[in-house]
Formats: C-alpha cells, structure tokens, sequence
C-alpha cells in the first residue's frame, strides 16, 4: 500500500526543494503543474524507476491521487520512498498553491 502525504505536508517538502514526480500524461503536465515537477508519465513509471534516488524521499503527484497512489507502489516495491500527495495537482491548485504551466520537464 502506497505511503501517501497530505498537501500540507508536500507544501512544506516542497518548499524545501522536494523532488516530485508528475505521473500525468505530457498533455495533462503541459496544462499546469506543480512548479518543479518532473515528468515521468505513469506508462513509463516500471521502466524508468532506476532514474529514481533511494536516497530521499520521492513525492509523487497526478491529478487526483488514484495514478499517484499506483505509480507510488511500484516505486516503494523497488526499494524508493515515494509517497503518493493526497488529492494530487487539483488540491494543490484549489488549496493557491502555485501552478506552472508549459515544456515537460523530464524526470532524470
């Protein structure tokens, strides 16, 4: 089962310079995004986790929490502390948080 942080908590990692996953398609990321975000759309997530540190902790973040939540799992069962942001880019968004909008930013 995925960790999972709720916004409050992400605000604040985020603040200190978090790393944060959007697992989003490109589109989705394009339209508006958690300023920093890196993209890794869910598709790629099992392919692409050893781009990941095991080092820190990994915030993952989609639309809504449910590709979060998944992509999280993946994560944890190779041996990355993800953690899944509770109610995904629309909380942050809805709660004023900043949002970015433009190029994809690719995880690496």
């Amino acid at each position: 089962m995925a960790r999972e942080t709720t916004q409050e908590a992400f605000a604040a990692a985020w603040a200190d310079g978090g790393l944060v996953i959007d697992v989003r398609e490109p589109d989705e990321y394009a339209a508006g995004h958690v300023p920093g975000a890196r993209l890794m759309p869910m598709h790629s997530v099992s392919a692409r986790c050893g781009e990941l540190p095991t080092d820190e902790t990994v915030f993952v973040i989609c639309a809504g929490g449910n590709r979060s939540r998944t992509a999280a799992d993946r994560m944890n069962s190779r041996g990355i502390d993800a953690h899944s942001v509770t109610g995904g880019t629309g909380a942050w968004a809805r709660a004023g948080h900043p949002i970015e909008a433009g190029h994809h930013e690719h995880a690496t």
